[in-house]
């Protein structure tokens, strides 16, 4: 499989190796055809017909895209040969799945370099054109708030608890939740939204750039 998609960026001029993650929880009312639609803009750019077709991941193994049924929720693991005009796609998929999901939830995107990847010459100075996103959905900007706050506690834990005790981190992450707070308090006046986004925990964090150059497949 790799071979292919080797020859498929090149022939297509597709410099990344898109890497698409994340598991999103759907309404128990929700339909496989709506799931299908919502992830039009992903399967289309893929270049297939249909959700089925496109569901399998140019890695053989990654599961590729998944709906589990036992779970209500749509899995993500799936890679695809593109380019920076994914990212339009990307945003039309959150679109789609913001009707869908039951809660908030992350998706993490990995943008992979593969000229620089077979580069042999390359010199110390070149640097991989790597990028790494998240994107977020959920049924109402307070669940997406939600989700965001939650991944950002527990980035800032993980970052101080080098340096402080974790009962020493009460403030930092009081004032976490005043800036949400007063982001959610931004939107009250035009829509009408839920409680904002508090709380203790966090999910698993997101990663941003830097600290070198990050594997293909992050999980």
């Amino acid at each position: 499989m790799r071979k292919w998609l080797r020859y498929f960026m090149a022939s297509n001029n597709t410099p990344f190796e898109i890497h698409v993650h994340g598991e999103v929880p759907l309404r128990e009312d929700v339909t496989f055809e709506q799931i299908q639609e919502a992830l039009k803009p992903l399967w289309r750019y893929a270049g297939a017909k249909s959700l089925a077709a496109a569901a399998q991941s140019a890695y053989e193994e990654e599961p590729g895209i998944r709906f589990d049924a036992q779970k209500h929720a749509l899995q993500l693991c799936w890679t695809v040969p593109g380019d920076e005009d994914f990212r339009q796609a990307l945003d039309e998929m959150c679109m789609g799945l913001n009707d869908l999901a039951l809660t908030g939830a992350p998706i993490e995107v990995t943008f992979y370099d593969a000229d620089f990847d077979d580069e042999e010459d390359g010199s110390e100075e070149d640097e991989a054109r790597d990028d790494f996103a998240m994107y977020f959905v959920g049924p109402t900007p307070a669940a997406i708030m939600q989700v965001q706050r939650d991944l950002l506690v527990q980035d800032t834990i993980g970052l101080l608890e080098r340096h402080f005790d974790g009962s020493e981190l009460g403030e930092v992450i009081q004032a976490i939740d005043r800036l949400f707070e007063q982001r959610f308090d931004a939107l009250v006046s035009s829509m009408q939204l839920g409680k904002p986004p508090r709380g203790s925990g966090g999910s698993s964090g997101g990663t941003g750039h830097g600290g070198g150059r990050k594997p293909r497949h992050l999980h």
